[in-house]
Protein backbone atom coordinates (compact mmCIF):
# COMPACT_ATOMS: atom_id res chain seq x y z
CA UNK A 1 0.00 0.00 0.00
CA UNK A 2 1.26 3.49 -0.79
CA UNK A 3 2.66 5.83 1.63
CA UNK A 4 0.69 8.77 0.41
CA UNK A 5 -2.51 10.71 1.82
CA UNK A 6 -5.37 10.69 -0.45
CA UNK A 7 -6.25 14.10 0.49
CA UNK A 8 -3.16 16.25 1.22
CA UNK A 9 -1.38 14.11 -1.17
CA UNK A 10 1.53 14.12 1.12
CA UNK A 11 4.38 10.91 0.99
CA UNK A 12 7.61 9.76 1.80
CA UNK A 13 10.37 12.66 2.41
CA UNK A 14 14.07 11.63 2.92
CA UNK A 15 16.99 13.32 4.49
CA UNK A 16 20.06 12.77 6.90
CA UNK A 17 20.52 10.99 10.36
CA UNK A 18 23.46 13.65 12.03
CA UNK A 19 25.49 11.99 14.62
CA UNK A 20 27.41 14.09 16.87
CA UNK A 21 30.46 13.57 14.72
CA UNK A 22 28.86 15.04 12.06
CA UNK A 23 27.84 11.47 9.83
CA UNK A 24 25.26 11.38 7.76
CA UNK A 25 23.15 8.30 6.93
CA UNK A 26 20.22 8.40 4.86
CA UNK A 27 17.05 7.77 6.23
CA UNK A 28 13.13 8.09 5.32
CA UNK A 29 10.70 10.86 7.21
CA UNK A 30 7.20 8.57 6.98
CA UNK A 31 3.62 10.93 6.63
CA UNK A 32 1.45 10.32 9.82
CA UNK A 33 -1.21 8.57 7.69
CA UNK A 34 -4.55 6.88 9.39
CA UNK A 35 -7.11 4.64 8.28
CA UNK A 36 -10.52 5.94 8.78
CA UNK A 37 -13.86 6.01 8.46
CA UNK A 38 -15.94 9.50 7.72
CA UNK A 39 -19.95 9.51 7.63
CA UNK A 40 -21.37 11.05 4.50
CA UNK A 41 -24.79 12.62 5.26
CA UNK A 42 -25.15 13.18 1.39
CA UNK A 43 -24.34 9.14 0.59
CA UNK A 44 -25.93 8.15 4.02
CA UNK A 45 -23.05 5.77 4.19
CA UNK A 46 -19.66 5.72 5.87
CA UNK A 47 -16.12 6.28 3.98
CA UNK A 48 -13.01 4.98 5.03
CA UNK A 49 -10.54 6.35 3.71
CA UNK A 50 -6.32 6.50 4.40
CA UNK A 51 -5.10 10.07 5.13
CA UNK A 52 -2.67 12.20 7.11
CA UNK A 53 -3.76 13.28 10.54
CA UNK A 54 -2.97 17.27 8.78
CA UNK A 55 -6.09 15.88 6.77
CA UNK A 56 -8.49 14.86 9.10
CA UNK A 57 -8.00 18.20 10.74
CA UNK A 58 -8.99 19.93 7.63
CA UNK A 59 -12.10 17.50 7.07
CA UNK A 60 -13.47 18.08 10.79
CA UNK A 61 -12.56 21.94 10.38
CA UNK A 62 -14.59 22.34 7.21
CA UNK A 63 -17.68 20.69 8.87
CA UNK A 64 -17.37 16.72 7.47
CA UNK A 65 -16.24 15.19 4.56
CA UNK A 66 -19.32 16.56 2.03
CA UNK A 67 -18.53 19.98 3.03
CA UNK A 68 -14.80 19.51 2.09
CA UNK A 69 -15.17 17.94 -1.42
CA UNK A 70 -17.48 20.07 -2.38
CA UNK A 71 -14.98 23.12 -1.75
CA UNK A 72 -11.97 21.47 -2.74
CA UNK A 73 -10.29 21.42 -5.63
CA UNK A 74 -9.46 18.20 -6.87
CA UNK A 75 -5.72 18.94 -8.08
CA UNK A 76 -3.85 16.41 -5.43
CA UNK A 77 -6.94 13.96 -4.89
CA UNK A 78 -6.51 10.08 -5.05
CA UNK A 79 -8.43 9.12 -8.14
CA UNK A 80 -11.22 7.15 -5.48
CA UNK A 81 -11.41 10.77 -3.40
CA UNK A 82 -12.27 12.42 -6.97
CA UNK A 83 -14.40 10.03 -8.04
CA UNK A 84 -16.12 10.11 -4.21
CA UNK A 85 -16.42 13.81 -4.81
CA UNK A 86 -18.52 13.39 -8.66
CA UNK A 87 -20.75 11.14 -6.80
CA UNK A 88 -21.38 13.40 -3.89
CA UNK A 89 -21.95 16.54 -6.05
CA UNK A 90 -23.97 14.28 -8.31
CA UNK A 91 -26.27 12.64 -5.15
CA UNK A 92 -26.86 16.51 -4.13
CA UNK A 93 -28.28 17.70 -7.44
CA UNK A 94 -30.63 14.47 -7.19
CA UNK A 95 -31.79 15.70 -3.71
CA UNK A 96 -32.30 19.90 -4.72
CA UNK A 97 -34.81 18.67 -7.71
Amino acid sequence: MAKRCAITGKGVQSGNNVSHANNKTRRRFLPNLQEVSFMSETLGRAIRLRISTNAIRTIEHNGGIDSFLINAKADKFDTKVARLKKLIIKHQAEAAK
